[in-house]
């Protein structure tokens, strides 16, 4: 794999392509991507082995490409990874103006043919089909990717991707762990990339406008905000240990993971209870509202220290991370970030009440003249000794949680060739994950962790510091220089 920086402009046509299961970058056996009439796609092949993805065939895809394109040209996307959230990327993409879906990716052969499937109803086209994601990344076809797969997947993906020329838009959380995470900030700037994280609040024109509020002092000095993820989540049980099933590629999936045998709890969904795999739901549902937190309060870094406690509670299942988790992160200027998770039954905090599935999410925000509280619903800002509620205002999209607006900036930022257009930023998201790891990490080690900002590292904690990245499984392997 080449790690050369790549400098090229866009072609005027720009092809999104989805990239499904991050897994499914390394099949070792897969067919051809076939097209609309059933025959291989334009010459793209699912090479075999990985040694016939060369460099010369990464960087061949890298065209020279104009330095700006104009709003009407078509941009080519593929998704990788096509689970719930990489089928919701296919549907959106789908429904974008000059965007087509070029190409899908998945370690899971059911998967893929669902896509196939739902491109075919949705844009009327065939799109061409990969097991693996290296080779989708050489083709001459495809702009930018999209990846929604495993987050232990994100980052190699988002990386090869860069090496290849492809703009992308990767799923939150940005990254698996905090090393990761500045490995793909490096890549995205030494490529000159374009790379949106799926932060998709940012893009919601009600919390901009809470956002900017605060900024302007709608509440005051803010001294403290407070993230809510309480998520009902139900108990997932235990499954045994079997034989793979037909058509998915194991080894894939696991990619930088231990090896481990086959359950179905660390496949489908409930990988994100696991370690290996994911970052409990402070990293799953839980980042969006960190995000929230983090930007009202205008905290561009990370802490000078952070504290987390809790547990999994009451459930006896195979999940390892906590259900239940309460963060604390010192900022050393009189502020303050907060963040909850509880996935047992709870009540509503703020004015943010219970939803039907007995969810409460969102976040509140503390200042010397009143508070505010913004969900998905929209926001209220509540002033003085009185507690007057003096705005409240709803969301205006036409869906509560629209994922089009932030994909539409980022592929506003694709035609432009400009990354300060992102709304969320490789950088962005990246910082707001890694508050999320260094709980988990508090969490994990069970006592608070002072943060050396110049050094990336844990002050005095190597047990802390191992826990900033992983033992990665070759040939899975993020690497120190991208």
């Amino acid at each position: 794999m080449t790690k050369r920086a790549i400098s090229c402009p866009l072609p005027a046509r720009i092809t999104v392509v989805t990239v499904l299961d991050a897994a499914a970058a390394l099949v070792p056996s897969a067919p051809r991507a076939r097209g609309a009439s059933g025959e291989p796609a334009s010459g793209v092949t699912i090479h075999t082995t990985m040694s016939s993805i060369t460099r010369r065939n990464l960087l061949a895809s890298a065209l020279p490409l104009a330095a700006a394109l104009g709003a009407n040209d078509r941009v080519n996307v593929a998704v990788v990874g096509l689970g719930g959230r990489g089928t919701d990327h296919v549907k959106t993409y789908s429904g974008l103006p000059n965007t087509r879906v070029a190409a899908v990716c998945d370690v899971n052969q059911a998967a893929r043919e669902r896509a196939v499937a739902l491109v075919r109803k949705l844009q009327g086209h065939t799109p061409a089909e990969f097991n693996d994601m290296r080779q989708l990344f050489a083709s001459k076809d495809i702009d930018a990717v999209s990846i929604a797969t495993p987050n232990h997947w994100h980052a190699l993906a988002m990386i090869w991707a860069c090496q290849a020329g492809k703009d992308v838009y990767v799923e939150k959380p940005a990254c698996y762990n905090v090393f990761e995470g500045r490995k793909m900030i490096e890549a995205a700037r030494k490529y000159n990339r374009m790379v949106q994280v799926g932060s998709q609040s940012r893009s919601i024109q009600h919390k901009i406008r809470a956002m900017q509020l605060l900024r302007e002092g709608v509440i005051g000095k803010v001294y403290m905000a407070k993230g809510l993820c309480f998520k009902r989540r139900k108990s997932i049980g235990h499954t045994p240990e079997t034989p793979v099933p037909p058509g998915i590629d194991w080894d894939l999936f696991l990619g930088p993971a231990p090896k481990r045998p086959f359950t179905m709890n660390r496949f489908k969904y409930n990988w994100h209870w696991f370690w290996d795999t994911g970052n409990g739901d402070i990293g799953n549902q839980g980042v969006h509202e960190m995000d929230i937190a983090r930007w009202g309060m205008n905290m561009a870094g990370l802490p000078k220290s952070v504290v987390a406690t809790g547990g999994k509670y009451l459930y006896v299942d195979d999940q390892e991370t906590p259900n239940t988790e309460l963060a604390s992160f010192d900022y050393g200027d009189n502020s303050e970030l907060q963040f909850e998770v509880r996935g047992l039954h709870t009540n509503g905090e703020g004015s943010i009440v219970r939803d039907s599935g007995g969810n409460v999410i969102g976040d509140l925000f503390f200042g010397s003249d009143g508070w505010m509280s913004i969900d998905f619903m929209g926001f209220q800002v509540y002033k003085g000794e009185k507690n007057e509620k003096v705005m409240d205002e709803p969301h205006v999209e036409a869906q509560t949680w629209p994922t089009a607006p932030h994909m539409e900036n980022f592929l506003d930022a694709v035609r432009h060739r400009d990354h300060t257009r992102l709304h969320a930023d490789i950088e962005i998201g990246v910082i707001s994950a890694c508050l999320c790891h260094l709980a988990n990490i508090s969490y994990r080690v069970g006592r608070e962790l002072k943060w050396n900002a110049g050094r990336w590292e844990f002050v005095n904690a190597p047990d802390a510091n191992r826990l900033l990245t992983r033992d990665y499984r070759a040939p899975y392997i993020v690497p120190n220089k991208v």
